[in-house]
């Protein structure tokens, strides 16, 4: 059975969250302010938080420079996941990916089926790794939010979940750039 091994210790990883939104202030942020109370409330670290307007440059800019940040390891947006015009976060943050994580969109979708039926089809939830940092990009109501946090990223971010969870194998996610490192110092 999935769970809490309450053998191991928790690891607080450090999470940074990027509201989209050409609307948004930090005071009307319901679901900045949703993920920062679930982030905090779990032990983990806010690392740094934005707000960006639904500009492909603007989004891809700052989810860049905090996977550049050794101190982060987790990057979760919220907002421009939908189809208007104006959403733009799946196109700014997934040529970022490394690995694209298509089981997180399936899951989100599953979870989101339970609560709103039919409507969870117009997600585009996504997420990947780069730069060994979790990217996670969730649509922008508190309710996807609360939803994509207490069912799958509580469990997936912490080291105790078994019987497998995304925090423990965080060490090896630049495996491969280590790798390269390695052939190149070569003589």
């Amino acid at each position: 059975m999935p769970g809490i091994d309450e053998s191991r210790q928790f690891v607080a990883l450090k999470i940074a969250v990027l509201t989209v939104s050409d609307t948004r202030q930090t005071a009307d942020d319901k679901s900045g302010a949703l993920l920062i109370e679930r982030i905090r409330s779990a032990g983990h670290v806010m690392a740094e938080r934005a707000i960006v307007k639904d500009e492909v440059k603007a989004i891809r800019q700052r989810v860049k420079d905090w996977i550049a940040d050794k101190f982060i390891d987790v990057v979760i947006t919220t907002g421009g996941t939908g189809f208007t015009g104006r959403d733009v976060t799946p196109e700014a943050v997934e040529p970022l990916f490394e690995k694209k994580m298509d089981g997180f969109a399936t899951m989100f979708l599953l979870v989101s089926e339970r609560k709103i039926g039919t409507s969870a089809i117009q997600t585009r939830a996504t997420a990947g790794v780069a730069n060994a940092t979790y990217i996670f990009c969730l649509p922008g109501s508190p309710g996807a939010c609360k939803d994509a946090w207490d069912e799958i990223l509580v469990h997936q971010l912490d080291y105790r979940y078994r019987p497998c969870n995304f925090a423990e194998i965080m060490p090896r996610l630049d495996e491969h750039l280590r790798r390269s490192e390695t052939k190149s110092a070569k003589p």
